[in-house]
């Protein structure tokens, strides 16, 4: 692997060298140009990305790059322009959000830390003045990464790393007292190994290597069991193909395509670690997706070389399961906890961020050789499919009851399968009583929003349940929906397939002003890819709404469309090959 690795950052290397602005009149000279968007930014997935695999392929011997004074040169001009977009205040501004950011400026600081430790250890006399400059830059990021706040659940791991790893350089205390302000919070993953945010593709990878780094730095070896945890899960959240499962995510990973790739370092390190054969056998899996460096808290040529024995592949790989049926947080106490959001009250605003409220919500997933099915709560898809190459992408409900998606509340595991439910509760509300009434003496108008809306009764309630019964069967899968009231409740089915497969069948009929998406009436359709197909069975066509007011229809995928009347008894029936 170490030697992958090194080619694969030599490449990286040679390709972003390129993308340096050399032009010393430009603003942002020695930054390496975005490729999505021309302009350089200081980020860590920006200039300071690149100054790693520079950094790396500088210090590693069998690197073709090996203490290149050319390349040691455009370091130095990239560590220049870190310097000049680092603000007074020691923060960086990512270019697109987050301006003035202490979390973004952490990432950074956490990969520079790493870096500057890596010089250190060559005692390269060259390559010292990068190194002052580096440690410049972790020096003027001392006061934000004391104050500085956060927007989302992991940004607070990734603060407690930036500070341990300015405690590990410069040892101040109040940087540790500042880590542990952070740490008293808590951590935010279930039993079961799921972090807040429930992204696998994305966050779950920089949560780990986090606070992999904070243990180390602060001494604080319990921060590792989280770790542990989650890594531990994601064993069954990897399609056969090595695809991460996103169709859940409540970050920007969902339902896009990521591997295991940014999960190899903290896998490789955990198994050398603690000597654990299934985290041997979780990297050896990740190995093969990496196509790239890393991002840069989990730069893997770095890595390789700031914790060489990782080079010794010493602890031999177990088995990974191709069988199972797992239920993830099935006894989570999820309920338990939202209702203390009313009982305790909590639940105010959370301001540029959410509250994550589907935190812990239950996600089955089985895998039966080449064949992966999840079956999801809280998301806005039910349903999931992998059967070789042919991809249902997900099954979406909605109505006109709320209107729009319907997410699932509950998951059960039965015999069978998994029985899915959701409820929804919509009413009108009454006059609000006299002497709730605000004084409206003195002004002009009696604005709508000035009105304390939550004294209003409740009239006219209804409610309206689905119930999804997943079953397998020897031949595929089958989903059975009940709702029996209210009735006339415009109701859709929506199939997602992947836009690289063939749909087939007598009953499609593309739908007027939507793009890849069509009406299934009646009878059976067919998808197929590369061999691999799936049929399913039987269309309806009960109302000819084609989109549901406040419905999402996602691009890029083959929609089909199954359209209902409650009260509904329908049964979707799929076969595989």
């Amino acid at each position: 692997m170490f030697k992958k690795i090194t080619a694969i950052n030599d490449k990286w290397t040679q390709e972003s060298l390129e993308m340096q602005i050399t032009d010393r009149d430009n603003r942002y000279f020695g930054g390496v140009r975005d490729p999505l968007s021309g302009v350089a930014w200081p980020n860590h997935t920006g200039t300071a990305q690149y100054i790693a695999a520079w950094a790396a392929a500088l210090c590693n011997p069998q690197s073709q790059y090996y203490r290149d004074p050319a390349l040691l040169q455009q370091l130095h001009q990239a560590a220049d322009f870190m310097l000049r977009f680092q603000h007074e205040d020691g923060t960086i501004s990512p270019g697109w959000t987050n301006y003035h950011s202490p979390p973004d400026t952490a990432f950074v600081v956490v990969g520079l830390a790493n870096i500057y430790t890596l010089l250190e250890q060559q005692a390269w006399d060259p390559a010292r003045a990068v190194q002052e400059k580096i440690g410049m830059f972790l020096q003027r990021a001392l006061p934000a990464m004391l104050t500085g706040g956060v927007h989302t659940p992991n940004h607070r791991w990734v603060l407690t790393a930036a500070l341990g790893s300015l405690y590990r350089i410069f040892g101040q205390e109040e940087l540790k007292c500042r880590a542990e302000e952070w740490l008293q919070e808590g951590m935010d993953i279930t039993p079961d190994g799921e972090w807040t945010e429930r992204s696998n593709g994305i966050y779950n990878t920089v949560s780990d290597i986090m606070l992999y780094y904070a243990a180390q730095d602060l001494n604080r070896p319990e921060l590792l069991e989280p770790v542990r945890q989650n890594l531990r899960m994601m064993k069954y959240l990897v399609h056969p193909d090595g695809e991460v499962v996103t169709d859940y995510s409540g970050r920007q990973d969902f339902g896009s395509v990521f591997s295991l790739a940014d999960y190899y370092l903290c896998y490789k390190l955990m198994a050398e670690l603690d000597g654990d054969a299934e985290f041997a056998a979780l990297a050896e899996l990740a190995g093969r997706s990496v196509i790239h460096p890393g991002s840069l808290p989990n730069q893997i040529m770095l890595g390789f070389l700031l914790y060489p024995q990782l080079q010794s592949a010493a602890v031999k790989p177990g088995e990974l399961p191709g069988q199972y049926r797992k239920v993830i947080n099935g006894a989570f106490n999820r309920r338990e906890l939202l209702d203390r959001m009313r009982h305790d009250g909590y639940g105010g605003p959370v301001r540029h961020s959410k509250q994550h409220t589907e935190f812990g919500a239950p996600v089955a997933r089985v895998r039966r050789g080449s064949t992966s099915v999840s079956v999801m709560t809280e998301a806005s898809s039910l349903f999931s499919l992998r059967h070789g190459k042919a991809r249902l992408l997900g099954v979406q409900l909605a109505s006109s009851f709320e209107p729009g998606l319907i997410t699932m509340d509950s998951l059960v595991e039965t015999e069978a399968g998994f029985r899915l439910e959701s409820t929804g509760e919509k009413g009108y509300y009454g006059t609000i009583p006299a002497d709730k009434l605000p004084p409206l003496s003195g002004l002009p108008a009696s604005p709508w929003y000035l009105l304390p809306h939550g004294e209003r009764p409740l009239t006219h309630s209804q409610v309206s349940k689905f119930s999804v019964e997943v079953t397998e069967h020897s031949g595929g899968w089958e989903l059975h929906l009940t709702s029996p009231s209210p009735a006339d409740v415009l109701t859709q089915i929506v199939l997602l397939f992947g836009s690289e497969g063939i749909l087939e069948g007598e009953a499609l009929t593309p739908v007027p002003g939507m793009t890849e998406a069509s009406f299934w009436k009646s009878g059976k359709l067919r998808y197929s890819c590369g061999g691999d197909w799936m049929e399913l069975e039987h269309g309806s066509h009960e109302h000819h709404l084609a989109e549901i007011r406040g419905m999402s229809y996602p691009d890029g995928c083959q929609k089909v469309i199954v359209t209902l009347i409650t009260p509904l008894d329908y049964t979707l029936r799929i076969s595989l090959s």
